[in-house]
């Protein structure tokens, strides 16, 4: 998917991308725009199942001044914001009948009006699309317009699900690294040959999505300047000891201890990189928020917490 992603890049035709939901198509979507020439322009994604049809008309195409009840200003819309750019159209097969017809032009003509206007406006874009749905069946049964499929069709990608193309683990989770080291201002350059092979035997249920969710956790939490087995989240990164002998029950108590003591740094660590903020730690460290600040409790970190301000004042 990634050769396919690097040759479409180098031209101007239209690509849809097809996959499940968390396969990447945005992150694809992306790639190719930053492989492009267009990549020193706008890359801007609408999804067209998330607004109502009369908004996402709005959003896509602008509007003049009056032209509905709240427009007392004209509002470019995207096609006309991302000039010389790339669109990218997630969930397109979602896509109203009424605005495929006005897709249609902009990819055929290039120009469109805004709502309530008459003035032709000329763009130079890109469109990328994705979506989750059959276009062929959609087509078929009168849901989609042909014509819209068929510009749309120019280059096909399939992007089936992570685990069925492991070859683009490396690729992403290095892309991942880059942008949420730069993200969060980590200077985490690398990931170890045995972490990356972590990564490319991990199933991924989740797929892309839960694979960027990993990297990010790891970056934040990551000691050095290389990830390693020990700061992913994953099956196999924290093998167990061997002697699988009983512990005498001092040894028990003192586990216990080392273990809380463990999560509390955890704890601590991403509270420190989110600035004490309850649910981006939690979500960075892949746990509900009441769960979250259930642990917080737990552990006394609210104690930890007052205690280094107070030294720190």
């Amino acid at each position: 998917a990634i050769q396919m992603a690097q040759k479409a890049s180098g031209t101007n035709s239209t690509v849809l991308l097809l996959g499940e939901s968390g396969t990447g198509k945005e992150v694809f979507a992306h790639t190719i725009h930053l492989w492009s020439p267009r990549r020193d322009k706008p890359f801007v994604v609408v999804n067209c199942v998330a607004l109502s049809e009369h908004l996402l008309e709005s959003e896509l195409f602008g509007h003049e001044k009056g032209a509905f009840t709240g427009a007392h200003q004209a509002k470019k819309g995207k096609f006309e914001a991302a000039n010389g750019g790339t669109v990218f159209l997630d969930e397109i097969g979602d896509m109203p009948s009424s605005l495929q017809s006005k897709l249609l032009r902009v990819l055929q003509d290039h120009e469109f009006e805004r709502v309530g206007g008459t003035r032709p406006i000329s763009t130079d874009i890109r469109v990328l699309a994705a979506t989750n749905r059959e276009l062929d069946e959609a087509v078929r049964v009168g849901r989609f317009r042909a014509d819209l499929f068929y510009r749309l069709n120019v280059i096909r990608i399939a992007l089936p699900p992570l685990r069925e193309r492991r070859e683009d683990i490396p690729a992403l989770a290095q892309h991942f690294r880059a942008r949420y080291a730069a993200e969060t201002k980590r200077p985490v350059r690398g990931i170890t040959a045995d972490a990356m092979d972590l990564l490319r035997r991990h199933d991924w249920p989740g797929n892309v999505r839960e694979l960027a969710n990993t990297i990010e956790r790891a970056v934040v939490l990551c000691a050095g300047e290389t990830i390693t087995p020990a700061d992913l989240a994953l099956p196999g990164a924290h093998p167990p000891p061997r002697s699988q002998d009983p512990m005498p029950a001092g040894e028990v108590d003192g586990f216990h201890a080392q273990v809380n003591a463990y999560r509390r740094q955890v704890l601590l660590t991403a509270l420190q990189r989110t600035n004490g903020n309850h649910t981006q730690a939690a979500k960075l460290l892949g746990l509900h928020r009441t769960y979250f600040l259930r642990l917080l409790q737990k552990l006394n970190i609210r104690a930890d917490l007052d205690g280094a301000a107070q030294r720190n004042a």
